[in-house]
């Protein structure tokens, strides 16, 4: 399996748009976005330039479906 890279949140949120999500609401510091396509849903803790945790960061590729390669390939 491929290393995970390193992103802020900031750079995660613009990859998840770039692949069909779109802001739904936000509560705090943490942002929802959604994509209709599919229905999937993904709350990214909104925090400009903290980086992501590697294990959120695994954990929201996951739930969208997205492997490491294709990510670094949006990047």
């Amino acid at each position: 399996m491929a290393k995970l890279p390193v992103l802020t949140a900031k750079e995660l949120i613009k990859l998840l748009k770039k692949i069909g999500f779109i802001e739904d609401r936000q509560t705090g510091s943490h942002l929802t976005l959604r994509r209709e396509s599919d229905r999937k849903q993904v709350t990214v803790a909104n925090h400009p330039s903290d980086t992501v945790p590697k294990g959120t960061l695994s954990r929201i590729l996951k739930e969208i479906g997205l492997s490491v390669e294709n990510l670094r390939k949006l990047k």
